[in-house]
């Protein structure tokens, strides 16, 4: 069966021209596993290639849903299974890349995902709204202090889905999530970089997008179906979010500009953290003049069948926890 490889890591690493270059080599085509480029129209603060950035190589799961909807993992493990499926079947590799832990996880992992109540949803926001993520997230902390602990205080979304699967199953949230366990032959690499190297490229990359015009990026969304173009999963978005809060009035242009570079950073400490508990991820530099020609040759081994856990392999160790 065909090894996928996996291109993991934190923002800003470099993630998205290490898969087009391994998809050239290797005869391989992408498939997407950033959350946020699921969505058309948000492109820029998104920092999605562009089509000739992509190089003629094929990207899957990518710009499939509009703004103003939610995106699920359970939709996408379902798109990205089939896309990783039908790649393998005409022969070429499927190489994954982007950054979102559980969108990682559940395309590659033995995962299941509890389904969801409405009525129990709309309650659960509902009490978000009136009481605070806050006040919810100390709920879960009592029911499930695993899942708790693994869950931002201000993330509210995924703190009312783990309520809603307690509610549902009767069994901790923290339950339900997998072990290490390949559903799918695959080899991660995981690009690692230096702290201070990693959030001045934060910063260069912030930068860039303010230049291409991230803020009339998120005009054109607003503007989008009647001024409502924009859905709860982007509007909180690292960068979207933001830009939203500058154009209500509620911070100046110049703060949301400083506020995307701190953001990213957590984002980054935040990826750094899910991607360095698995021990599968083989570690590169990111700033390696031959990184490249490594993460092939970590991809020969894996197909060799003499790859073993990433603490068994001399790749450089991450840095970024440091």
């Amino acid at each position: 069966m065909t090894v996928v490889v996996a291109v993991v890591g934190p923002t800003a690493t470099g993630k998205s021209d290490l898969g087009v270059a391994l998809a050239e080599r290797l005869g391989g085509e992408v498939v997407n596993a950033d959350a946020l480029q699921l969505y058309r129209g948000l492109d820029i603060g998104t920092a999605k290639l562009s089509v000739p950035e992509r190089r003629g190589v094929p990207h899957h799961v990518l710009d499939v849903l509009d703004p103003d909807e939610d995106a699920s993992v359970a939709a996408y493990q379902e798109q990205a299974r089939s896309a990783v499926a039908d790649i393998a079947a005409r022969g070429r590799r499927p190489v994954v890349v982007g950054g979102s832990g559980l969108y990682v996880r559940a395309l590659l992992d033995h995962i299941e995902f509890p389904g969801t109540d409405p009525e129990v949803r709309a309650d659960l926001e509902a009490r978000v709204e009136a009481e605070g993520v806050r006040a919810l997230h100390a709920e879960l902390a009592r029911l499930d202090p695993v899942a708790a602990e693994g869950i931002g205080p201000r993330n509210a979304r995924r703190v009312v889905r783990a309520l809603e699967v307690i509610a549902l199953t009767g069994r901790p949230y923290s339950a339900n999530l997998p072990g290490h366990d390949y559903a799918v032959p695959a080899v991660q690499i995981g690009l690692d970089c230096d702290r201070a190297v990693l959030d001045e490229r934060v910063q260069v990359r912030v930068d860039r997008m303010w230049a291409a015009g991230l803020v009339d990026e998120v005009r054109g969304l607003l503007a989008r179906a009647g001024g409502s173009g924009v859905g709860r999963t982007a509007s909180r978005a690292v960068g979207y979010a933001e830009v939203l809060a500058a154009l209500r009035g509620e911070i100046t242009l110049e703060e949301a500009r400083e506020q995307v570079v701190a953001g990213t950073r957590r984002l980054a400490r935040k990826q750094m953290g899910w991607f360095g508990r698995d021990p599968r991820v083989h570690w590169l530099d990111a700033r390696d003049p031959d990184l490249t020609a490594r993460a092939l040759d970590l991809v020969a081994r894996a197909d060799a069948g003499t790859l073993g856990l990433a603490t068994e392999d001399p790749a450089p160790r991450r840095s970024l926890g440091s």
